[in-house]
């Protein structure tokens, strides 16, 4: 039989509390509920959770900032309950290290997928081989580690498995749906605008200029592309 994953649930709002803590025990999870954000690290010393569920707008401290706390010490996966439906949450929860987001008001099947997709993640998303190396950029798959021009690269759990998942693909346009069903284990809605953001967190971490970008490209009408050459060409620039 297998074991009951345990999930930490931080919403203060006290109702929808009660609705996802017993919906999700009824579907076999053990949850926690946590209704303060400068409480999150705390509940860690009792609880092992393999999943949070982190409200944004939380009494004590935010959920951005929540979630760079948890990034700082673990990867557990994170999906962020959120009301606001613009790019500001988007843009800054994940590059606070969160896996995934969810709009309010939250729809049963919906949360579900999201949190088994986020489960699966991680073993069904990293390719078999111990490293990926393109010019100045290593990545260990073993030690969960980047590194580009020697210099060691601190990325969330969801930039690393789409790093990979592009550098496994050097050379080929992979279309948003291949990397949504690859990464959240769903079809792309046409909507979701995730890993565009995502690729934009790239570029800023490897220098890759925004407007003219050699390393990442996002191909008009295809999708997304690594450019391995681009990479190859720094170290003949700095040698």
């Amino acid at each position: 039989m297998t074991e009951a994953k345990h999930i930490l649930l931080v919403e203060d709002d006290l109702t929808l509390g009660d609705w996802v803590r017993e919906y999700l025990t009824e579907q076999g999870f053990v949850v926690k509920h946590c209704t303060r954000g400068d409480e999150v690290m705390a509940c860690f010393d009792s609880f092992q959770a393999d999943l949070v569920l982190l409200d944004v707008m939380l009494p004590g401290l935010n959920g951005i900032e929540v979630c760079r706390q948890i990034r700082q010490k673990m990867q557990t996966p994170i999906i962020m309950l959120t009301a606001r439906a613009d790019e500001f949450d988007e843009v800054i929860g994940l590059e606070a290290g969160a896996n995934d987001y969810v709009i309010k008001p939250v729809r049963p099947r919906a949360l579900l997928a999201r949190i088994s997709g986020a489960l699966k993640q991680t073993s069904q998303t990293i390719p078999a081989s111990s490293d990926i190396q393109h010019g100045g950029l290593l990545i260990n798959i073993e030690a969960n580690r980047v590194t580009y021009q020697g210099k060691e690269i601190e990325l969330s759990t969801s930039l690393f498995a789409f790093l990979c998942f592009l550098a496994n693909h050097a050379g080929e346009v992979v279309d948003r749906d291949t990397v949504f069903k690859a990464l959240k284990n769903r079809e792309y809605d046409g909507q979701d605008r995730r890993f565009d953001v995502m690729l934009s967190t790239l570029r800023k971490l490897f220098n890759d200029d925004p407007q003219k970008p050699k390393k990442f490209k996002t191909v008009w009408g295809k999708g997304y592309l690594f450019v391995a050459d681009a990479w190859n060409d720094e170290i003949e620039k700095n040698s």
